[in-house]
């Protein structure tokens, strides 16, 4: 669920935290040490990230969380961020939505600073905990944004029954592994679902993974990251309809760039720590 303020601000970055044409040219094999920039579509940019770092300081000395990361993001897409954890994925999301600042490169999220768009609530953010006030009801939890933006009784009447990561109608979702924690039949009846509001919003979602199917299903862009320092080292298109349901993940496409995002993650060495 989203809440408008994060109760972990001040915590440091989560350490835990077409037919085949439907893939772009680049080589699936990109190295870690290569700055792969997503291209921009002729569509607005509402995220665009140039040459992004960001170093903090713990008690075993500074940690390069990202390092030279820039993406591109056009209006609409669904944009999945995949790699091992500890490697920058959440810690860009928080870049994005101001809870962190780099400590270089430049960023514009909805066309503004990204503190711009945090104060004019463009954004909306969906933790991977729920982040729900336990003294409150489920309805007055979903009020919760409306009353904080100054809707009457009426107007939030009218809006509850909207997600409350909806209910203010942000621009921009962002989605930081919402159902990691569930079973594999009840994620995939909300990636399904996810999928029909993403398709009558036509919002723009950012959405952390650590599952390659979930990634491929739902994206029509996967991020590959490497481990630390976070760096993007494949780019990957995903050109499905939108319509297209859990069967096609058995279909030869899906596999194919299921397969290159594996090849990704092997490339920027995930699976030798």
């Amino acid at each position: 669920m989203l809440v408008l303020t994060d109760p972990e601000a001040d915590r440091s970055p989560d350490d835990s935290g077409a037919s085949i044409t439907l893939v772009n040219s680049a080589a699936a094999t990109t190295g870690p040490d290569m700055d792969v920039t997503a291209q921009p579509s002729s569509k607005r940019l509402v995220v665009d990230a140039r040459n992004i770092s960001l170093t903090f300081d713990t008690a075993d000395g500074r940690v390069e969380a990202l390092s030279n990361v820039s993406l591109q993001v056009s209006e609409g897409e669904f944009v999945s961020f995949i790699g091992p954890s500890g490697c920058g994925k959440t810690t860009m999301l928080r870049v994005i939505a101001d809870l962190q600042q780099p400590s270089a490169g430049t960023l514009s999220v909805n066309g503004m600073s990204a503190e711009n768009a945090r104060l004019a609530r463009s954004y909306g953010y969906i933790f991977q905990a729920p982040a729900l006030f336990p003294w409150r009801t489920i309805e007055k939890n979903l009020k919760l944004p409306l009353e904080i933006m100054g809707f009457s009784e009426i107007e939030q009447r009218q809006r509850v029954s909207i997600a409350r990561a909806l209910s203010f109608d942000p621009a921009l979702l962002l989605m930081d592994e919402p159902f990691g924690a569930l079973d594999e039949i009840v994620r995939d009846h909300l990636n399904e679902q996810l999928l029909q509001l993403w398709k009558s919003t036509e919002k723009t979602v950012l959405f952390v993974t650590h599952s390659i199917p979930e990634a491929v299903f739902l994206s029509t862009k996967i991020v590959v990251m490497s481990p630390r320092p976070g760096r993007i080292i494949d780019i990957i298109d995903c050109d499905f309809p939108r319509d297209r349901s859990l069967e096609i993940r058995e279909t030869p496409e899906f596999l194919k760039i299921a397969q290159r995002v594996r090849t990704g993650l092997r490339a920027g060495h995930s699976y030798d720590e």
